[in-house]
């Protein structure tokens, strides 16, 4: 059964302990602790040894309409979407990239080649490669834990289960459920992100889907991601018209010259 990630924004509190998690059980190292002037955000953004990302996002709107006066901290832990639609896989020329038997999307980093043609086809810029070795890397959803049948890192350490693991179906239900519920509270910009194809199609869905409680760029999601394959007919119908032009155009100025 497809396996993935639920993660909801409304109840994560910042602490980072998905980040430290996941680069202690994958051994990776540590992006310099710079002082990025975006709160307590020191990673800045997902890359290839950050495959998870808390970022602290100040909105000067209270959240569930209540209190005009006041403010709203969104927080949110962000991760590669393992997109059904795959733009990295699809553009992997040496076949690095793979389809897990958990449909998940996973890097061989035995494969890779460090070409970077996977870095440009993802539309959320979550892969990245590493400048020592030149390889890409991203999250694998802890791929080595599922298959002893163990709950990834990132998951597990969360304390608020702002990030839920699980089969992909029983993970819709419940955020389904949860935005009923935020719902009926109060707070009625609760929606989900990535969810499934119907909303977003460029990438047919995701296996790891978000609940925001504001629009997408907020967040630093693109709000209609698109997979670069799913566009090729689309380009080369237009790449064929330009050609058609180009020679239309040049016909006439050699008629016109004889004349």
């Amino acid at each position: 059964m497809p396996k993935g990630f639920f993660t909801d924004t409304t109840v994560c509190i910042g602490c980072k302990a998905c980040e430290v998690a996941c680069k202690q059980w994958n051994q990776l190292p540590d992006d310099g602790m710079q002082f990025t002037g975006m709160s307590y955000d020191n990673t800045g953004h997902l890359g290839g040894s950050t495959w998870r990302h808390v970022s602290f996002i100040e909105r000067p709107v209270p959240m569930g309409g209540a209190d005009t006066a006041g403010m709203a901290w969104l927080m949110m832990s962000d991760v590669c979407k393992h997109c059904q639609r795959a733009g990295c896989l699809e553009n992997c020329p040496t076949g690095a990239i793979i389809r897990t038997e958990f449909d998940t999307v996973y890097v061989q980093p035995d494969i890779c080649n460090g070409c970077g043609y996977c870095v440009v086809g993802c539309p959320f810029g979550v892969i990245d490669r590493l400048h020592d070795d030149g390889r890409a890397w991203k999250c694998t959803l802890c791929y080595d834990r599922l298959k002893e049948n163990m709950e990834p890192a990132c998951a597990k350490a969360c304390p608020t289960d702002s990030i839920l693991f699980g089969e992909i179906e029983d993970l819709h239900v419940k955020a389904r459920e949860r935005v009923e519920l935020l719902h009926e509270r109060g707070v009625k910009e609760a929606y989900l992100y990535g969810a499934d194809a119907s909303s977003q199609p460029g990438t047919e869905g995701l296996n790891a889907f978000f609940l925001l409680t504001d629009k997408p760029e907020v967040y630093n999601l693109p709000p209609d991601p698109i997979a670069p394959a799913k566009k090729a007919r689309e380009a080369w119908t237009s790449a064929g018209l330009a050609s058609l032009g180009l020679l239309i155009a040049a016909a006439g100025a050699v008629l016109g010259s004889r004349r």
